[in-house]
């Protein structure tokens, strides 16, 4: 069995496939998270894991809009916390660091710590690659920002532990895949839909979640890309699409939406996952 993940190896999405599907399975590292879907679609992996949302800095909105252009389910929920550490060439000392580079989010995630250190940070596609490109190109006062098993692979020096701004730092992955996944009795239900422009719509879509007791756990707005200021919803909501409730309240929104799109039923990740290696 194969899996693709957004990133290098030693990325944080490859932690959360091995926590998900064992440490021996097979990974595909892929560029975009683009080449994730494509990967699933072509049947090159079974698998796919991209991140949907972080607890600090939020949705990760390429991953929502790319839902719209692929026809896959979703058919897993992983939960990882991200410690992020600051990583450089063995001998570099923390003073002579000048510029970090790292992807946006983690940047973002390590603002004050950043910013007390005093240097230029760059932008890049992923954490582990920004480990991998210092080392490469033999950037020695430049550090970048990625976990501890990233410094490990890549056989770097860490300067510094958990810099994030706040240790509830976690990421939410979903996993993709062309089939369903079976009823689990512990399940979360997702789905796109978008309403058309009259006042109460999204109301009235919400209410039939409402009235059958159905908790909603996550609602996003995306702009549709197709006409200024109108959106589709992403919505989580708890429990398995067949189950007879969820079923009545997916089928009474028909009327009350321009179109609904149900990207599958999964088990919910109760509690972070655990991953060591």
């Amino acid at each position: 069995m194969k899996v693709a993940f957004q990133g290098e190896i030693g990325a944080y999405s490859e932690s959360a496939v091995y926590s998900f599907f064992g440490p021996s399975v097979e990974v595909k590292p892929c560029k975009n998270l683009s080449d994730v879907f494509e990967s699933v679609k072509k049947q090159e992996t079974l698998y796919g894991v991209v991140p949907i949302e972080n607890s600090i800095e939020g949705s990760v909105n390429q991953t929502y809009d790319l839902f719209l252009e692929y026809d896959l389910k979703v058919c897993g929920e992983i939960v990882l916390r991200v410690a992020h550490c600051l990583i450089a060439h063995p001998g570099t000392q923390l003073k002579s660091i000048k510029t970090v580079y790292s992807h946006p989010q983690a940047l973002a995630q390590c603002r004050k710590f950043l910013e007390k250190l005093g240097c230029k940070f760059i932008s890049t596609f992923d954490t582990a690659g920004s480990v991998k490109m210092i080392k490469e190109e033999k950037l020695m006062n430049a550090g970048a920002i990625a976990s501890e098993r990233a410094a490990r692979i890549y056989s770097m020096n860490i300067l510094a532990k958990e810099i994030g701004d706040t240790q509830n730092n976690y990421t939410r992955f979903f996993v993709l895949s062309k089939q369903d996944s079976p009823h689990s009795g512990e399940d979360k239900t997702s789905i796109i839909f978008s309403v058309k422009s009259i006042p109460g719509a999204l109301y009235h879509v919400l209410k039939e979640f409402s009235v059958r007791n159905i908790n909603l756990t996550k609602i996003e707005s995306r702009p549709t890309k197709r006409t200024p200021w109108e959106y589709n919803f992403y919505l989580d909501f708890e429990g398995n699409r067949n189950e007879e409730k969820c079923r009545e309240a997916l089928e009474s929104i028909k009327d009350k939406t321009l179109f609904v799109k149900i990207l599958g039923s999964y088990k919910a990740a109760i509690e972070e996952s655990k991953f060591n290696f």
